[in-house]
């Protein structure tokens, strides 16, 4: 499937990651699914496809975490690869992953394979630092629950 119709099938799931979701993430992700022939996005195209600001794009270039070609006129060209790592990218800062971990990240997968137990190790990081935010967002939400139970007694409501 194409990346574009991909991403627009992750951002539509609003009401939480539904098994269509999480399959086209998963193909997303999955390099091998990349087409070579998709045209390429301009920074305006790819900031609103990946729900970012054409800044968040360019610093996300100066600190080396994507690396957009350029066209005849200068003007930079994210390709479906570009666009698939800007998802993950999205995805680990919006689960807390810090731009120092991303960065090294980045750099060991430019790195190749000989990288892979590292990248596992921040991976594995990550996962337990998402789980425990997920805790925590769980008793949040159980606290909130409360609160809305007990004002639903009072008669002022």
């Amino acid at each position: 499937m194409a990346t574009e119709a991909l991403i627009e099938r992750i951002l539509a799931a609003s009401d939480g990651p539904s098994s269509s979701a999480i399959d086209a993430l998963h193909e997303l992700l999955d390099d091998a699914a990349i087409e070579a022939s998709a045209m390429p996005k301009s920074v305006a195209e790819a900031a609103r496809l990946v729900g970012l600001s054409t800044h968040t794009l360019r610093y996300y270039e100066q600190e080396g975490l994507v690396r957009p070609a350029r066209n005849a006129s200068g003007y930079r060209e994210y390709s479906a690869f570009d666009l698939r790592r800007l998802v993950f990218l999205t995805r680990m800062r919006l689960s807390g992953m810090t731009m120092t971990d991303l960065k090294r990240y980045i750099l060991l997968v430019e790195q190749g394979p000989s990288t892979i137990p590292e990248r596992r190790r921040i991976m594995l990081d990550q996962q337990d630092r998402i789980t425990r935010q997920i805790r925590e967002l769980g008793l949040a939400l159980e606290t909130t629950e409360y609160k809305i139970r007990v004002y639903d007694g009072h008669p002022e409501g």
